[in-house]
């Protein structure tokens, strides 16, 4: 960031801590996006955006009061932190919530940074243009393919956190994404194919082949799209499914990433994005799924996109249980939050994506451990008598109790005896979320662990859009629920 950042924020908090605030926090944040897209080989969108502001968050008279400003300069500076005080002296007028926070050891003057080879936002318009046509160049080799869409997205997040504490944390971390979707329009319709390459907290080097093998990708998506033209449709009814990590990490986010949010959990979120049916009378005691199932919340994973140093109220990054063997033992929590259940200490989830917005909690990385023997898919679909082995994300639906939900996917496998037969499409499953995860019956090891994620994860009121990792495992479920996706839709 090309300004003083350290002597804006020592303003704010001198403003604040003579106005009498018990806490007081200043970010300084910059964000940098860009998105390009283009279709059948040529560019259809080219974008960038660039944000940079200044908040103040203050506890006040018992009470919280937030401003914020993209005007950085001593006059900006002064407005912001002596609005947080008056919208705190307003709220504590009226408000029976006292606020409080849980303490946190001091850290000091600190730095951290997400590494990464090459920065995502050097990197010209025309070298990421020139990279996605020779992707769509690959696949529209292959005359089953009449369409492509091929999207990239990068960022870079800079920021510094100062509080009346001591703590100056100065912090920088990046994402790259990019899909590609192939598309066949035959004499019944249409059948697409994406890849199901995850984002990923690296550099523009991701996209050049570290961390994933883009080109055995691409090369094998037509194939995949021409097989899937001549697919059978599903027959609806119960089958064991052998859930691939590109699939099942999006089950994770719905089912038990935002079902394990505590302020969702204690009815913050309600209005807006719904509630959670693991409420807090069910911690330590509730079946939340098989005894084989262990996750974990954590802001430190190698190339997550939720890894950080410290989160937006400056707490240390950690590793903690959500759900261990099976029960529930654990949220994700802030520092006000968490005080609200007793808890002694807040897990690292406060997170802003704008200086202009309040941090609030958000979901870490979380995630499904792989299991102790190192089993591979293959084991994993030659334990299956009738089943099918699904495989990328695409569409779903969750209700606002994160309780009943559908999936569907990119790819599916029929197994018969233990061996792959072909595909099948049309393929939607749907559980109850304990039912789903109680149905878990084996998990493949390491070696079949990947880190999935979105870019978009939204929550609060104003929205706010965040990054998030999901690990996991290939995993086998009995006897789940499967709909014919077309029969359901009358098509």
């Amino acid at each position: 960031m090309d300004i003083n950042t350290e002597n804006l924020a020592e303003q704010a908090l001198e403003i604040v801590h003579s106005a009498g605030a018990t806490t007081g926090q200043v970010r300084i944040a910059q964000h940098d996006n860009r998105t390009v897209a283009l279709r059948d080989g040529q560019v259809e969108n080219v974008a960038t955006e660039s944000s940079i502001g200044l908040s103040v968050r203050v506890i006040h008279l018992g009470a919280w009061g937030f401003a914020a400003t993209t005007d950085l300069t001593s006059a900006g500076i002064k407005f912001a932190a002596q609005k947080a005080i008056e919208i705190a002296k307003i709220s504590a007028a009226v408000s029976t919530d006292r606020v409080e926070l849980l303490p946190e050891p001091q850290v000091g003057k600190v730095s951290w940074n997400l590494p990464f080879e090459i920065d995502p936002m050097q990197v010209t318009d025309e070298e990421v243009i020139e990279l996605l046509k020779k992707w769509n160049s690959v696949v529209t080799k292959n005359a089953v393919v009449h369409h492509v869409d091929a999207h990239a997205a990068m960022g870079k997040d800079l920021t510094y956190f100062a509080d009346l504490d001591g703590n100056r944390i100065s912090q920088q971390r990046v994402r790259t994404s990019a899909q590609l979707t192939a598309v066949h329009i035959g004499e019944n319709g249409f059948d697409d194919m994406r890849t199901c390459a995850p984002p990923a907290g690296r550099g523009f080097e991701y996209l050049l082949g570290t961390g994933w093998d883009w080109d055995s990708e691409l090369a094998a998506l037509p194939e995949y799209l021409d097989e899937k033209t001549k697919a059978p449709s599903v027959s609806a009814g119960n089958w064991d499914l052998v859930i691939d990590p590109t699939n099942l990490w999006l089950t994770i986010h719905e089912s038990i990433g935002h079902a394990t949010e505590l302020d969702r959990a204690l009815g913050y979120e309600a209005n807006y994005a719904g509630s959670s049916f693991a409420t807090i009378d069910k911690l330590n005691t509730f079946k939340y799924g098989s005894e084989i199932m262990n996750v974990t919340g954590d802001r430190m994973a190698d190339f997550g996109l939720s890894t950080v140093g410290y989160d937006d109220e400056g707490v240390a990054a950690q590793e903690w249980d959500l759900i261990r063997n099976g029960v529930l033992v654990g949220y994700q929590t802030d520092r006000n939050i968490a005080k609200k259940i007793g808890l002694t200490r807040s897990n690292g989830c406060a997170y802003a994506d704008s200086a202009l917005h309040p941090p609030i909690q958000r979901m870490p990385n979380v995630s499904l451990q792989p299991g102790q023997q190192d089993l591979s898919t293959n084991d994993l679909i030659s334990q299956v008598d009738r089943g099918i082995y699904i495989v990328g994300d695409k569409s779903w639906s969750i209700d606002m109790q994160r309780y009943n939900f559908q999936f569907t996917g990119q790819r599916f496998y029929e197994i018969k005896s233990g061996k792959i037969v072909g595909q099948l499409k049309d393929v939607v499953y749907q559980s109850k979320t304990p039912e789903f995860w109680a149905s878990m019956k084996a998990i493949g090891g390491k070696q079949t662990y990947l880190l999935g994620g979105a870019l978009n994860c939204g929550k609060g009121q104003p929205g706010q859009t965040a990054p998030v990792s999901h690990g996991c495992p290939t995993a086998v479920f009995e006897n789940i629920n499967v709909l014919n996706g077309k029969a359901e839709a009358g098509l």
